[in-house]
């Protein structure tokens, strides 16, 4: 399988589906996750990242253990606000999108270049505009 290249520097954001397919040992998001640590970027996640992509039959010492190599940024007022903004100004509200919008005011603040590994292109292009370099999982 040939993988993708990343951008030198800056940071990879994994979103739900980047997370859970890391746990699971899914070869590409394992396969980029590494490449982008060779390359000095730095791997992250939004904390609400945690609870959409945690499950009844997660391996809670797998999750533990990829957590611990992985920045959790947490979510505050402002980061709500500013993810509030996001959705207002893609047109979006509701449940439906707001971890989508955390994710995406968080990618927003990392150190560029900033790669995100989705499984939602469309939402996260709304979201994100062409600030983040979206690669589908």
């Amino acid at each position: 399988m040939a993988r993708r290249k990343l951008s030198h520097e800056g940071t990879l954001v994994l979103d739900s589906e980047g997370l859970s397919r890391l746990l699971g040992d899914d070869e590409q998001v394992v396969a980029l996750v590494a490449e982008a640590r060779r390359r000095g970027m730095e791997v992250v996640i939004c904390a609400l990242t945690i609870i959409e992509a945690t499950h009844t039959r997660i391996n809670k010492a797998r999750l533990g253990w990829v957590l611990s190599g992985l920045r959790v940024i947490a979510v505050g007022d402002e980061e709500a606000k500013a993810a509030s903004a996001l959705l207002t100004g893609a047109g979006l509200h509701g449940h439906m999108y707001a971890i989508d919008a955390a994710v995406a005011e968080m990618a927003l603040r990392q150190q560029r270049p900033v790669v995100m590994l989705t499984s939602d292109i469309d939402d996260m292009t709304k979201l994100c505009g062409d600030r983040v370099r979206l690669v589908a999982v």
